[in-house]
């Protein structure tokens, strides 16, 4: 029996993590699809430019709906309202027929993704058993990163015809259609996975803490043997669950607690914190930034756009299983404390070399920044943002994350070629690595390691007035 609940339970969240490869194809396809965009629909620069960051606007604004529909409906129809809306705004993005069309359907994908990001590493963490839950929310990590790849071969295979001659033109136009329609390719890809991902959260059980939550004991009792294989386990779990939510002073839940606590302010804050840390290191920089670095080091500008893309995408997915295979046998800490140090070690490298016009050590700088970013910051931020929170509070906690998550995203972006303006490259980079140093220190100071640890004692221990780096000690 027990050799069956592994597979019971990959199988459930591989399935939430879905949302992770759809947010990656996404991420991936968007920024290729520019071009193919202005001169089909003839748009302005403005417009791409809105065009470009309107998933981003949407996706906060996703993620502050995530809070109360996954309160009011449950981790899982949330889930399956998020992909349904994907799908539909998914194809209507592929279809449009002007600008504006266009801008609508990017706003509501990224109001689809925001929900999504904010509620499927809530739904993991509740649903993963202690000793992998770590794991288990990493894999939507590694989703977004398999994501990526998958959006830039895609992108790769639909830009051939531009480089290659009538050959090219041709094979191209045989798989995708005339090339000044491979946007709608690009983002039509996307309705793939998303459909997948909507097929399968219908077979995915509830969250046993959001049936607990709403009073539905019996539900969650049931949930619990049905993935955890063991009557016995499940019915402790449900014990220490259902005490939990019994201790709760007066139902005061979500902003009313975050008022009320300052013990849950903490949490949140800390929640917050990680997120910030995560997205101003400058990943989505390098990500941008690195096929200009490989056009510098002497490559044909072919070569940068189409294989160099999926090297680091390539490079992003095979050092995110890192994290898979060791965050339950090395914890959150060391692998947040060894990334953040390496990240910010190869940005400052980064810059050396920039300033140097030494381009190929830049790339293997870069390359080396990636792969500490795929295997600590990227997963274990989502993972502890999910872990952290007490359940009467865990909505409106994440939500605040989430956001953050999204608005610092945003701010990178926005900011990134007014610093390059204003500063220099190098200089820029230098800003990125003391990020990653004030992360380091911030590590050391509060964050907790939470490895085989219930979520419960979790939320004990935080309610109780423990210090934040101490909020997975598992003694009184």
């Amino acid at each position: 029996m027990k050799s069956s609940i592994p597979r019971k339970i990959i199988a459930v969240c591989l399935t939430a993590a879905m949302a992770g490869l759809v947010l990656g194809i996404d991420i991936g396809v968007i920024a290729q699809a520019k071009d193919f965009i202005q001169s089909d629909l003839h748009v302005s620069d403005m417009v791409l430019s809105v065009i470009a960051g309107a998933m981003m606007g949407g996706a906060t604004i996703g993620a502050l709906c995530g809070g109360v529909l996954t309160r009011k409906l449950g981790r899982k129809y949330s889930l399956i309202i998020s992909a349904v809306c994907f799908v539909i705004s998914a194809a209507c993005g592929a279809l449009a027929w002007n600008g504006t069309v266009l801008v609508t359907a990017r706003i509501l994908v990224g109001i689809s993704l925001g929900v999504a990001s904010f509620t499927a590493p809530l739904y993991l963490s509740e649903v993963a058993p202690k000793s992998i839950r770590g794991t288990m929310i990493t894999l939507y990590q590694l989703m977004i990163t398999v994501g990526i790849l998958i959006s830039f071969i895609v992108n790769t295979m639909i830009r051939y015809g531009t480089f290659t001659g009538a050959e090219g033109q041709i094979a191209s136009e045989m798989m995708f259609g005339s090339v000044s329609y491979g946007w709608r390719t690009m983002l039509g890809v996307t309705l793939i996975p998303a459909t997948a991902f909507l097929i399968g959260l219908m077979f995915l059980p509830k969250s046993p803490r959001w049936l607990i939550s709403a009073g539905r004991r019996d539900e969650a009792l049931a949930v619990l043997e049905k993935i955890r294989g063991s009557g016995e386990e499940a019915r402790e779990e449900a014990e220490e669950i259902i005490s939990t939510v019994a201790a709760q002073t007066g139902g005061i839940r979500g902003f009313g607690l975050f008022r009320g606590s300052v013990f849950f302010r903490k949490a949140v804050y800390l929640g917050i914190a990680l997120q910030l840390m995560q997205q101003l290191c400058g990943i989505n920089v390098i990500m941008y930034f690195g096929p200009e670095l490989i056009k510098n080091a002497g490559f044909s500008s072919e070569f940068a756009t189409n294989l160099g893309t999926i090297i680091i995408g390539l490079t992003n997915v095979l050092a995110t299983f890192i994290a898979v295979a060791f965050i339950e046998k090395w914890g959150r800490r060391i692998i947040l404390l060894a990334g953040y140090s390496i990240m910010s070690l190869s940005m400052i490298c980064v810059a050396l070399f920039m300033h140097l016009n030494m381009s190929m050590a830049a790339i293997a700088s870069v390359l080396v920044f990636i792969i500490a970013f795929a295997f600590s910051a990227g997963p274990v931020a989502w993972v502890l943002c999910s872990e952290i929170q007490p359940i009467a509070g865990r909505d409106f906690g994440i939500t605040c994350s989430t956001v953050a998550n999204w608005l610092s995203n945003m701010t990178v972006v926005a900011t990134f070629l007014p610093l390059i303006k204003a500063l220099g490259s190098a200089e820029t980079m230098i800003i990125y690595a003391a990020v990653s140093v004030v992360s380091v220190i911030l590590i050391l100071l509060y964050v907790p390691e939470t490895r085989g640890v219930s979520l419960e004692r979790i939320e004990d221990n935080l309610m109780k007035g423990r210090k934040l780096r101490d909020l997975g000690q598992t003694g009184e």
